[in-house]
């Protein structure tokens, strides 16, 4: 059976942020984890929409594309209409992309001369304006995400932030189009493709502007955003007659019993709170990089530490840290050491953690959900209740071992108790 929406991710907690948005928007979905080696039929029968999660947000500009074509190759064999790229709401990017090297990849792969982009998304306060991304009531600039330790972002104008990184011209449909319905934002497709303009930021402050962009979008090979703009898209396969009106899909128990973790790798303010609010009320550890650095002990002593806490209410390890610690860290150890050195620990804490029995776990951050999953050689992912906007349950599925429930949280995500009311 051929699937309507194929999409490409570029972070775990991403592609299950954007696979709870059409679940909800009733399309039956699968988030699949990388590129799978063959076809994958049995994963995607009966399957309206596929969610390829890739790991490539921050690696080198040439591995995206090519992780990215790679997720594209495979889900126009698997039939897909139309293929969305899936980004974080707050257009996190390093100097030297990835958001447009990819998308230009993308586009030349699919033969199209144009395509938008569009991060918002409103419910959780990222709304677009005149081509700037507010976060709240702030600019993005202006905003946590200003000391991000991998992708620091110091311009909240998404034209300038973008036309660094492609080489075609970035133009804006502003919100006054946007309001105006379908017919006029692709008016001004139209003006900007004339005009030579091959990228477009699209305003929106309301999730009705979302839904009126999807409408207009119907006819793009290529679309690319947050998981806000997937909320209108489902209903321009309903106008086809090729998705039945069966309101929300129905989500999967992650109610799997067993004990509870949280592991937390996000720095981000949002995450720092719940790191802050769970420590006041359950036991926490604390993980340090350059601890981390100098040997293994640390994560033994995790181990040691969890033994005996283990239950039905959660414990924290965490190696979320506020901006001065982590600049002190990576002052020491290098940026990129410094974050693979907690990927990698929380990784085999991960493990541990599910040897001894744990079988609901928390995940906090993008980066650090992506090696906690690749660790735990999570194939697929189905979608449960949502926890809070963007953030669902999800039950794993791992080659010839028992499922898992899995909540993979972008660090941006979530109130302050956020981890404690998701097993609540």
């Amino acid at each position: 059976m051929a699937i309507l929406l194929g999409a490409i991710a570029d972070d775990f907690t991403g592609a299950t942020d954007l696979a709870n948005t059409l679940v909800r928007q009733g399309m039956r979905t699968v988030q699949l984890i990388e590129v799978p080696a063959g076809p994958a039929a049995t994963a995607i029968d009966g399957v309206d929409a596929v969610v390829i999660a890739l790991k490539s947000r921050t690696i080198p500009a040439a591995a995206a594309v090519a992780q990215s074509l790679a997720a594209l190759d495979w889900l126009q064999n698997a039939g897909a209409r139309q293929v969305l790229f899936k980004y974080c709401s707050t257009f996190d990017s390093t100097a030297e992309g990835n958001i447009g090297p990819v998308a230009e990849a993308l586009m030349a792969a699919l033969d199209t001369d144009f395509t938008i982009y569009c991060p918002a998304f409103p419910e959780n306060g990222r709304t677009i304006f005149k081509g700037y991304l507010f976060v709240g009531d702030g600019l993005l600039s202006e905003s946590g995400m200003r000391d991000h330790p991998l992708t620091p972002m110091r311009d909240a104008s998404l034209v300038r932030v973008l036309a660094a990184q492609t080489t075609r011209p970035v133009g804006l449909v502003p919100l006054s189009a946007v309001s105006d319905g379908p017919t006029a934002i692709r008016a001004t497709f139209d003006r900007l493709r004339q005009a030579g303009t091959a990228h477009a930021i699209v305003d929106a402050v309301t999730d009705a502007d979302l839904h009126r962009l999807g409408e207009a979008a119907s006819d793009l090979p290529l679309i690319t955003g947050g998981s806000g703009l997937a909320l209108g898209l489902p209903e321009n396969f309903r106008r086809q007659g090729l998705l039945p009106n069966r309101g929300e899909t129905a989500a999967v128990s992650a109610d799997l019993g067993g004990a509870t973790a949280v592991l937390s790798g996000s720095c981000s303010v949002a995450t720092l709170a719940q790191n802050a609010y769970m420590r006041a009320r359950r036991p926490s550890f604390q993980l340090d990089p350059q601890a981390l650095a100098e040997s293994d002990e640390q994560i033994a002593q995790a181990f040691d530490w969890a033994a005996g806490r283990l239950g039905a209410a959660p414990i924290l390890i965490s190696a979320s840290a506020p901006p001065d610690a982590v600049r002190a860290a990576q002052d020491a150890l290098g940026r990129e050491r410094a974050g693979a050195l907690v990927e990698a620990a929380l990784a085999r804490i991960a493990r541990g953690l599910v040897d001894r029995g744990v079988r609901r776990l928390v995940v906090a951050g993008g980066e650090s959900s992506g090696a906690v999953v690749q660790a735990l050689g999570v194939r697929a992912l189905a979608i449960g209740r949502q926890i809070d906007p963007g953030v669902p349950w999800t039950v794993a599925s791992r080659d010839g071992a028992p499922p898992l429930a899995l909540a993979l949280k972008s660090g941006n995500f979530g109130g302050e108790d956020f981890f404690l009311r998701a097993f609540a």
